[in-house]
This record gives C-alpha cells, sequence and structure tokens, in this order.
C-alpha cells in the first residue's frame, strides 16, 4: 500500500474530495487484508475487480467507463499502479486542469524515463514508426486528469478499447500537458517485454487505422509510379533509340513488372482493411463494459469485524 500512502499524503493539503480505485485485472494473487480505516486525506478506496486479464489499456477502459456509470466525479486521474506515475506531480496535473477551466484532458508529458537502455531503444523504434504512419508522435501515456465532460464522449469511442491516450486524440478532446519525470517502480521489475511493447505500440496504432491505411496507399502509390517510371524509361531506350540494351535489361523489366502487380495487390488490401475497419462490429465500453467487471470491494474493514 506504498502507492497509497503517496496519494494520500499529496490529497491531504488540496482542496479536492479524492477516492481511490484500484483495478484488479484478473490477478491470481491473494486479495491484501482490509485497512483498519481510510487514510487522512481521502474519502474512499476501492478495488475494481476484473474476470479475466485484459491488459492496462483495456483494463483503464473498464474502470473508467465503470466510474462514469456509478460515480458523479468532476474528474478522474488515470495512473499507473506500479509507482513510475508518480503522485507528486497530482497538484500540478490538477492546478493545469483548473487552469483550463476544468474541460482539457491534462497528460503527464514524459520529459524523461526511468527504464533501461533496450527499453529505450524499442520505445524509440516504436515512437518512429508511430510517426510515419500516424503522422503524430507520442508524447504521453496514461498518467492525466479526464473531467467528466471529455469522459462522457470518450466512454463511446471504440476507440477506448484499444487505447486510452490514442482514444482521447482520436476523439479530438481537448488536450493539454505537464512536462514531468517518469519515477522509478516502488517494487518488483517491470513484465514489459517485446511482446508487451509491440502489442502496445500496435494498439495504439489501430486506433488511426483510416489514417494509418492511407498513408501506407500513400506510400504504394508513389512505389508504383518509381516502379512505372522505370519501366517506361526501359521501353523508351529499347524502341525509341539507338542506345545499346544490357543485356539485363529484360531481366529488370521482368522484375519491376512483378514488383508492380504485388503493390497493386497490395494497395487493394490496404483498401479494403480501410473499408472494413469502418463497418465492422466494435466493443463499446459504456454499452459493453459489464461483461469483464467481477465486483467492487471496499479495502477499509467494515465497522465491527476484526
Amino acid at each position: 500500500m506504498l502507492l497509497l500512502e503517496q496519494i494520500a499524503a499529496v490529497a491531504k493539503p488540496l482542496q479536492h474530495r479524492f477516492e481511490v480505485m484500484f483495478v484488479d485485472d484478473g490477478s491470481t494473487d491473494l486479495m491484501p487484508p482490509p485497512l483498519p480505516e481510510v487514510p487522512d486525506g481521502l474519502a474512499r478506496v476501492e478495488t475494481l475487480r476484473l474476470r479475466r486479464n485484459l491488459g492496462h489499456q483495456r483494463a483503464i477502459a473498464i474502470a473508467i467507463t465503470y466510474l462514469y456509470a456509478h460515480a458523479e466525479h468532476d474528474a478522474i486521474v488515470v495512473m499507473d499502479g506500479d509507482g513510475e506515475d508518480d503522485p507528486a506531480d497530482i497538484p500540478r496535473l490538477l492546478a493545469r486542469f483548473m487552469e483550463t477551466g476544468r474541460q482539457a484532458v491534462v497528460f503527464a508529458q514524459r520529459a524523461k524515463r526511468s527504464e533501461g537502455l533496450a527499453f529505450r531503444i524499442g520505445y524509440l523504434g516504436f515512437k518512429t514508426v508511430h510517426s510515419l504512419l500516424v503522422g503524430r508522435g507520442v508524447e504521453v501515456g496514461n498518467f492525466s486528469v479526464l473531467p467528466r465532460s471529455a469522459l462522457a464522449r470518450l466512454v463511446a469511442a471504440w476507440e477506448l478499447w484499444n487505447h486510452y491516450a490514442a482514444a482521447v486524440y482520436h476523439a479530438r478532446l481537448p488536450v493539454d500537458m505537464v512536462p514531468t519525470a517518469r519515477a522509478h517502480r516502488i517494487r518488483g521489475e517491470s513484465k514489459m517485454n517485446i511482446v508487451s511493447l509491440v502489442t502496445h505500440g500496435l494498439s495504439a496504432i489501430s486506433v488511426y487505422h483510416d489514417t494509418v491505411s492511407v498513408r501506407t496507399l500513400a506510400f504504394l502509390s508513389l512505389a508504383a509510379l518509381a516502379v512505372l517510371t522505370g519501366l517506361t524509361s526501359i521501353v523508351i531506350v529499347r524502341f525509341a533509340t539507338d542506345l545499346a540494351i544490357p543485356g539485363w535489361a529484360t531481366s529488370t523489366a521482368g522484375i519491376l513488372l512483378v514488383t508492380m502487380m504485388n503493390l497493386a495487390l497490395m494497395s487493394m488490401f490496404m483498401v479494403l482493411f480501410a473499408l472494413r475497419g469502418r463497418s465492422e462490429y466494435a466493443f463499446l465500453p459504456l454499452r459493453d463494459y459489464k461483461l469483464f467487471v467481477l465486483e467492487v470491494c471496499p479495502l477499509v474493514q467494515a465497522q465491527g469485524e476484526g
């Protein structure tokens, strides 16, 4: 409960009513013993237990949709539970949130990361691919203040099921940022591996499937134009000039023709992919979140128990 103690210490001097909800993403570990009382500075502490492990992005989607449906909070602070999102930054996020008139989603902008070299290299690769396919850089994670006005729109977006931050941007909600440094884990080692990193990256990119499809199609079109230019040049040299044609020209023309056909097939696939993405039946958080909620458990011992 180290994180809870840090949150309570930060919340105590602030003029806000704080309630904390932890999300148990289908964990097989034993539930921690109940607290004797709610920590000073907090109004309530609960755990939302899910029926199965969904991954942290979908766990966030379920949790904030549950809060939208069952609570009347002015805003929700979304943060990871491993301590890398520093509770000491919460007052700064809330201050910026108040400056926006309680209307913008305020993200913690990652000014510095604390992971190892291998992870940072992999993350840099993801950011590069994301920028090329989506046309937007990656600057934020989950740590944020989410106003209820924005939440009302977000819970009706299927994109939230794949990636929280990307869904916020894709919904064109007003966004502001506060530079923060990534803190160190409270305990243990991160379970993020290459498979998790790639899956997380693909989930973020999938939110922009329309944009990815169009940008990929544009790239394939440029490549096809280059191949067509090469074929045209070979034909002109062969039949319209007296220049000598090397023996490999015919082979080169054949290779270019095959490449052209492959590019045409890939372009057709991208068009079909974009059309399918716009029409397929999707998970809607506000409608479907109940399927994965097992129970909500208070983390405070009831009066008379002991």
